[in-house]
């Protein structure tokens, strides 16, 4: 990036802020205890557009605390507490503006912003409190623990400082307060590691276990409950005692040590955030507040100026928007109604999607299978489940018992006479699918859906023999179904806008994030991680350790790809790799290892019954060393196989197997887990210059997931 001579504009000129405003009403405490000042932060949307905090939101928090700061010192109110609108406290900074702060002045002036607004709040004359509603993620929960007291609510969904996981750091508070109220130890593991674990979320009761709030409140009566709590520790009546912090340099040191081998293992040292943060983290044993603040605005005002915080913004903009408008999907009012669905085969993937589709559509599912026992293992898979929920409390016996009535068996499919839609989830095989179809269609209405789980057959050879190949749509789930964001929508050659449309509103109504695939080998993430794994498996089979190839990919996937072979299971991705060789011989891989290893009947590379992955020493001795063989570095090892993603990537692109790169990326975001500092994966190709020295172009414009060059 090159300096640019134009005149920074003010950090306040983010005209797409939507304003949280802080609206105050007094509120008479209980027992004579005075006046409490009772901010609640609102933004005027309903709780799908959560507060935010932008620079003119800042401004107005700021000249609201001014104002109290002046009824606090007349005695005009004994305590000042802040929430959030119903169901939402506030969810950190509004990112929508960093794309225009093109100068590292304004990135630090936004930083100053949050942090005179939050220490204002910490240094009014009286008590003061948050009362925390509802989700709280990054500057909402800095705002908060800027409060001399929490109360919590036991139905909180969501608390988090999600910084590191968009490429940020707890910049207004969090990296100095957290630790100084927990501890390191829990403060690293909200800080960094969860963040690192795919953005793990805590629940309220996690969060005040934790520490982070002083009492847990039921939902129902919440703000009533802490308004009392208040006026019960203003009077005395109760006292918060909190466990002291271990500022021994040597626990704080070995506690930042543990977590910094944790990032090198889940980055690879390819994010800088993670690193950032831990140094901040590290200093706030012995840092004044001043201090800390100070080292924190430096760090946010560099991040802000960060191509990996414009490619983790990226990512965030394709999960919260492009994935609710997918690229292609027919217009909605094409969609049919769906009030009973069938499915064909009980097994695991079976169970797991009938167990899916009741929860969520809470229409009628049977199961068909081959036998009854197998049948019978499918449903009670599903009612199991059902009642594992109910045990945690998340479904309640009346609706326990509705859904599980739903969910029935057959062995015979004329138990789909009257469904709208069936889904076969079968062996991996085409005969036996085609086979499938036949006899479905032949008892099913004329409108009825026909939708394929499959990973990487061709949906229209599925539907060829078919009298109504129109109706047929693939619709392939990833593992854990219940888990897994993505589903794939795979159109065949003949199928209709109203079984597409179906398939969509099905997609929507199922939670997921739907991306429309074109009808080609493997689809779209099976094909590019075939690609992928396919790679890694033949710098193996030349010669290079399998520790060496593994380690090559920290910070790209979500794992090494001979563990997440482990994952998907040996025979699975061997099936997927001969399905993709077949189809392109000249550049993918059936690796001979892979086959051995499906032969030998092991599970996959590593042993992980120690809950850490050790390579298996049985399966070694399945890898055979060539006479003359290669042995690349780990840089040499990801360089390689970024190369040939970048090929791939652009070959999909040109057979037109999804609209955009973005959906590339989505896809792998969601069903591959690569990482959001990344922007998925094409962002990463473009800003290591990989995409142009393979392909001879980039993938997505200048400045887009990347600060725009400037001159």
């Amino acid at each position: 990036m090159t300096a640019t001579t134009e005149k920074p504009s003010s950090a306040t000129d983010f005209a797409t802020e939507v304003v949280t405003h802080s609206l105050v009403r007094d509120v008479a405490l209980p027992g004579g205890a005075g006046t409490l000042a009772l901010i609640t932060l609102d933004n005027g949307h309903d709780h799908t557009r959560p507060n935010t905090f932008g620079p003119a939101s800042l401004a107005e928090l700021a000249s609201v605390l001014e104002a109290l700061h002046r009824r606090a010192a007349a005695a005009e109110i004994t305590a000042v507490a802040v929430t959030g609108k119903p169901f939402v406290f506030a969810v950190g900074a509004d990112l929508s503006g960093v794309p225009h702060v093109t100068a590292r002045e304004q990135a630090l002036e936004i930083a100053r912003a949050g942090h005179a607004a939050f220490a204002a709040f910490e240094d009014l004359p009286v008590p003061t409190f948050a009362f925390v509603n509802g989700a709280v993620m990054g500057g909402g929960l800095e705002l908060a623990l800027s409060a001399r007291y929490r109360t919590m609510s036991a139905g909180v969904p969501a608390v988090a400082l999600p910084e590191v996981f968009l490429g940020l750091v707890p910049g207004w508070g969090g990296c100095w307060r957290l630790p100084n109220l927990v501890g390191i130890e829990r403060a690293l593991t909200v800080v960094v590691e969860n963040p690192l674990a795919q953005n793990r979320m805590l629940k309220g009761p996690e969060a005040h276990r934790l520490g982070l709030s002083d009492v847990l409140l039921e939902p129902a009566d919440f703000i009533e409950e802490s308004v009392a709590w208040a006026a019960r520790v203003l009077g005395g009546e109760v006292v918060v005692e909190r466990p002291g912090v271990d500022r021994d340099e040597a626990a704080w040191s070995a506690a930042v040590a543990k977590a910094r081998a944790l990032a090198d293992a889940k980055t690879g040292r390819q994010a800088r955030s993670p690193y950032v943060a831990l140094d901040l983290l590290a200093a706030a044993r012995t840092a004044t507040r001043e201090e800390g603040f100070a080292a924190e605005d430096d760090a946010l005002a560099d991040l802000i100026m960060s191509d990996e915080l414009r490619a983790g913004l990226y990512a965030f903009d394709l999960v919260q928007k492009r994935a609710k408008r997918p690229a292609g999907a027919p217009d909605r009012s094409l969609a049919r109604t769906v009030t009973k669905v069938g499915i064909v085969g009980a097994g695991l993937m079976a169970g797991q999607l009938a167990l899916l589709v009741v929860q969520r559509l809470q229409v009628p599912v049977v199961l068909t299978d081959v036998d009854e026992a197998r049948l019978a293992q499918g449903v009670g898979y599903v009612h199991a489940e059902l009642e594992k929920l109910a045990g945690k409390g998340r479904l309640s016996p009346d609706r326990l018992r509705r859904l599980s009535r739903l969910v029935t068996g057959s062995v015979d499919k004329a138990g789909f006479a009257d469904a709208d839609l069936v889904i076969e989830a079968v062996f991996e095989e085409m005969a036996v699918k085609q086979q499938v179809f036949a006899e479905v269609e032949a008892v099913v209405g004329a409108e009825c859906v026909l939708a394929t789980n499959t990973s990487s057959l061709s949906v229209t050879e599925m539907g060829s023999r078919l009298q109504h190949p129109e109706r047929v749509v693939g619709l392939h789930f990833f593992n854990p179904v219940a888990v897994m964001p993505l589903l794939e929508v795979i159109p065949g050659e003949h199928t209709d806008e109203a079984t597409l449309a179906t398939a969509f509103a099905v997609g929507a109504s199922l939670r997921k994030t739907c991306i429309r695939a074109a009808d080609r080998p493997s689809f779209v993430v099976n094909r590019l991680l075939g690609r992928f794994m396919g790679e890694a498996a033949r710098i193996v089979d030349e010669g290079t350790p399998i520790e060496v190839v593994d380690r090559a990919f920290a910070g790209l996937a979500p794992m090494p790809p001979f563990v997440l072979i482990g994952l998907v299971g040996p025979a699975i991705a061997l099936h997927n790799g001969e399905t993709l060789v077949r189809a392109f011989p000249d550049r993918f891989w059936a690796s001979p290892t892979l086959k051995r290893v499906v032969e030998s009947g092991r599970r996959g590379f590593y042993d992980l019954s120690s809950g850490r992955p050790v390579l298996d020493p049985e399966v070694l001795e399945l890898v055979e060393t060539p006479a003359d063989p290669v042995v690349l570095d780990v840089a040499a090892v990801r360089e390689r196989v970024l190369r040939v993603l970048a090929d791939e990537a652009r070959r999909m692109l040109d057979e037109g197997v999804v609209a955009s790169p973005k959906d590339l990326d989505l896809a792998m975001i969601t069903g591959a887990g690569f990482q959001f500092w990344n922007g998925g994966l094409t962002p990463l190709l473009d800003r290591t210059g990989v995409a142009e020295a393979v392909t001879g172009t980039r993938f997505l414009p200048p400045g887009v997931a990347q600060v725009a060059a400037r001159g």
